[in-house]
């Protein structure tokens, strides 16, 4: 099983910038990518950004230019810099790690609101 642990998240204005954090705990050793993930109220969840192993990275549309997906595979942990936020980008952050073991896990969801 893997653990992962959320930090950062909170309150800014438009324009502004927030830095996530993910630490995964467990097996890591089955790990084979790292992501963010966001959901709104009555919506499904959708991917933000995703980082393998090998440090091939995918974003959404909505955000290229905008944020960043890092990963430290040494200490397992995986950040979000998000910088020129906007009101859309408002939303609970779900840390996801993928791999062949154990399949999806999941934080526990950090809350991000932009004021416009």
């Amino acid at each position: 099983q893997v653990q992962l642990v959320e930090s950062g998240g909170g309150l800014v204005q438009a324009g502004g910038s927030l830095r996530l954090s993910c630490a995964a705990s467990g097996s890591t050793f089955s790990i084979s990518a790292m992501g963010w993930y966001r959901q709104t109220p009555g919506n499904q969840r959708e991917l933000v950004a995703r980082i393998s192993n090998a440090g091939n990275t995918i974003y959404a549309d909505s955000v290229k230019g905008r944020f960043t997906i890092s990963r430290d595979n040494a200490k397992n942990t995986v950040n979000l810099q998000m910088n020129s936020l906007k009101p859309e980008d408002t939303a609970v952050y779900y840390c996801n790690s993928r791999g062949h073991l154990y399949g999806d896990s999941w934080g526990q969801g950090t809350q991000v609101t932009v004021s416009s």
